[in-house]
């Protein structure tokens, strides 16, 4: 516990306020639907993501005395668990939405794929570096995209296509930030363009039907028109309705909206921002996402001033996949993308996204103490 001093005081700050407001906005969403479309307790959702979020801290407080040294021995192990329950789900996973992404564990419902893109942050960080006097040879440089390649067609076989595209940008950008050649980066580039191609069309004689289905969501524009008012674009259109229900300052008030009476069947989850807005009026989700950009911009700090390639790596992948959780959900539910069920960070409700959250910002905080106390001379 001693290590907590040196935790960043910042991060650390900004996230509990992100956690303790999606805690409210997940029980202002979701009490209606929990009494009249699961004959439940107003309560359950806020409950148990109480719940989860009491784990988090075991898990937070496990992670910051662990040294990212450790990382090395443990992300080999990590990411072939992670690939062997992807495999198991793929035979026995629970189905939820046409999509088999599940374990069913009794008390609760885990998603390997969510897992994977915590993982893949990890190992990245630890093979980079212990291959960092090989970063300009070819091998060395397909290795973690084929892996991240791999761990994607998995996903897609799911078919999960939103989570499997932030797993294949996520290992893209991170790849990107690594001090390689440029004309290597271009040949990696053009092979895992090619690979994922081949993927894509394998998937499509494997399962027509699926794929077009998958490949419909991309027709995402005019959603209140009359012909998808009442299939595809019920959502996205039913999510504009909520905009405009809540004024610049105050809202409809909170608890008072409109929306979340099932009109919106999702509003505790992907779409919660717009239930804010609803409810709190445009400056309060403004100041929301001023508080993204403080995080974000106290993880990337974080990265820059670590004393360990390790470190960085750690933070600026942390830093992109909360950047892109949040820029897909946005943009989803504000018809911008089409809508890929990827939560928003902090505010939805959800029990594995929130744990490898909590675990994201964990190996953010350890990096922040290790540069902390090799500063002061405590850590060599």
């Amino acid at each position: 516990m001693k290590v907590l001093k040196y935790t960043d005081k910042i991060l650390l700050f900004v996230s509990v306020l992100l956690f303790a407001i999606g805690l409210v906005m997940i029980f202002s969403s979701s009490n209606i639907a929990a009494f009249m479309r699961y004959g439940s307790n107003p309560y359950k959702f806020l409950v148990r993501q109480l719940a989860i979020l009491c784990f988090g801290i075991i898990i937070f407080i496990v992670v910051i005395n662990f040294s990212t040294k450790s990382y090395s021995a443990l992300s080999w192990f990590g990411i072939l668990a992670t690939i062997g329950m992807l495999i198991f789900v793929f035979f026995y996973g629970v189905m939820t939405n046409k999509a088999r992404s599940w374990i069913n564990l009794g008390f609760f419902q885990f998603q390997p794929s969510e897992l994977a893109k915590v993982m893949l942050i990890v190992w990245f960080s630890a093979f980079y570096e212990l291959n960092r006097k090989n970063l300009n040879k070819l091998f060395t440089n397909l290795f973690p995209i084929a892996m991240a390649g791999f761990i994607a067609a998995l996903v897609i076989l799911q078919p999960d296509f939103g989570t499997a595209g932030v797993i294949i940008i996520l290992a893209f950008l991170l790849y990107l930030l690594i001090p390689i050649k440029p004309l290597t980066k271009f040949k990696v580039a053009s092979i895992s363009i090619l690979v994922m191609s081949v993927i894509l069309m394998g998937y499509y004689l494997f399962d027509t039907s699926s794929f077009g289905r998958q490949i419909s969501r991309l027709d995402f524009k005019n959603p209140c028109s009359e012909e998808k008012f009442y299939t595809t674009g019920n959502q996205v259109c039913n999510s504009y309705i909520a905009f405009n229900n809540g004024d610049l300052l105050k809202g409809k008030g909170l608890g008072n909206s409109t929306q979340k009476y099932l009109y919106l069947p999702e509003s505790h989850t992907d779409f919660i921002f717009a239930i804010v807005v609803e409810e709190l009026g445009v400056v309060a989700a403004v100041g929301i996402i001023l508080l993204y950009m403080i995080l974000l911009y106290r993880i990337i700090s974080i990265g820059n001033n670590s004393s360990s390639s390790r470190g960085s790596i750690i933070c600026y992948g942390v830093a992109i996949y909360i950047f892109l959780h949040i820029a897909i959900n946005l943009l989803g539910i504000m018809g911008w993308l089409p809508l890929t069920g990827i939560p928003l960070p902090f505010l939805s409700y959800g029990g594995t996204f929130t744990i490898c959250i909590i675990i994201a910002l964990s190996m953010v905080q350890r990096v922040a103490i290790e540069t902390k106390m090799k500063k002061l001379g405590i850590l060599k």
